[in-house]
């Protein structure tokens, strides 16, 4: 596999974007970030990437008068930049049967949480910290798994565990969560430059050298 085109998509911070774009710097994965979009104006993910020398492109599905005209628009730009690969960095809009379509197997996304467990519809952010929180679980993590249309359910890639101490709050799980997320996203845009992720039966098998 040659060198892997990549776009990413994010909606706020950019932290897990700037891990990638340092990783990328320390040559720690055969691929370059060629895109970041953003369907919010304000995300400081769009000021890393400008920072960092990658275009960028503001996309708002309120910009379009239907969903399929937003679709087209965002596969256009992806074409455009010949993108082979998405990484999903905090992009709080899910893509639709069309972009999945054509990118199939192509596209991930870092979750903060151990998935299956406080995923899906209307678990993102501070929401799922909270969830944990209140649940009383003894540990949560991060996730990275390829996307599919069932929000959070795609084949899992990689998955880090943090055990919680009992006096922290939604701020300090998050707080620790996010430092999984970092080297582990990086781990994985590697493993799929590398060629090495295989998916079978809804899992994820890794190739070894």
């Amino acid at each position: 596999m040659g060198t892997v085109k990549i776009a990413v998509l994010a909606s706020g911070g950019g932290s897990n974007l700037q891990a990638l774009i340092d990783a990328q710097t320390d040559g720690a994965f055969n691929g370059e970030i060629a895109l970041v979009v953003s369907n919010r104006k304000a995300a400081f993910a769009l000021e890393r990437a400008k920072k960092a020398g990658i275009a960028t492109h503001y996309l708002s599905a309120k910009s379009f008068p239907t969903a399929a005209a937003f679709d087209d628009a965002l596969l256009t730009v992806l074409a455009a930049h010949e993108i082979d690969f998405i990484v999903l960095a905090g992009y709080l809009k899910v893509l639709s049967t069309k972009v999945l379509q054509s990118y199939p197997n192509k596209i991930i996304n870092i979750h903060p949480s151990l998935l299956p467990a406080f995923g899906g519809d209307g678990f993102y952010g501070m929401r799922v910290h909270h969830a944990v929180h209140q649940s009383g679980a003894k540990l949560s993590g991060a996730t990275v798994h390829f996307v599919t249309e069932g929000i959070d359910a795609g084949p899992i890639i990689l998955q880090k565990a943090i055990r919680l101490e009992p006096d922290w709050g939604p701020e300090d799980i998050q707080a620790a969560v996010l430092k999984l997320e970092h080297p582990l996203l990086v781990e994985a845009v590697k493993l799929y430059c590398e060629n090495r992720l295989e998916v079978i039966d809804n899992k994820v098998l890794i190739q070894e050298f």
